[in-house]
């Protein structure tokens, strides 16, 4: 129960807890994901931007667009990428049609990365399910509301 998890005696209103809830659930799933990166030298952020790459594979994505399909919109996209290029992960091209543009493709290096990464990913999240397909399906329509 999350009051003796924290050792709290009880919560102003039961919003209030969900709020606390969902912030100690997502650190418990940070550091689980974390374990999995880390042997890797890949922070949760950086594996982010290669799921995102890997998903307009093979069309180049723009930071612009990374920026916006972050899971942590307070991220420094540039900067994770630069990351991921001088690890050989990612390449960074100017676009041929507007200079001012760059383009940014995971590299085969990156994507069979992600290939080993996956089943870890999944294996660690596996560990904490403790809910059924359905109650799944509910949670994440909750969730939804709570963001707009």
């Amino acid at each position: 129960m999350l009051e003796d998890e924290i050792q709290q005696a009880r919560f102003d209103d039961e919003f209030l807890k969900v709020i606390v809830n969902i912030l100690v659930t997502a650190d418990r799933i940070s550091g689980s994901t974390n374990g999995v990166l880390k042997p890797f030298g890949l922070s949760k952020e950086q594996f982010n931007v290669m799921r995102i790459l890997r998903g307009q594979y093979p069309k180049p994505s723009t930071l612009q667009l990374i920026s916006e399909r972050m899971i942590s919109q307070s991220s420094n996209a540039t900067r994770l990428v630069e990351k991921l290029r001088a690890k050989g992960l990612v390449v960074r091209n100017q676009c041929e049609s507007n200079r001012r543009k760059v383009d940014i493709t995971i590299t085969e290096k990156g994507l069979k990365l992600l290939e080993k990464l996956d089943p870890q990913v999944k294996a660690a999240g596996e560990k904490m399910r403790r809910i059924t397909d359905d109650e799944a399906q509910v949670l994440n329509e909750i969730l939804d509301k709570m963001r707009g």
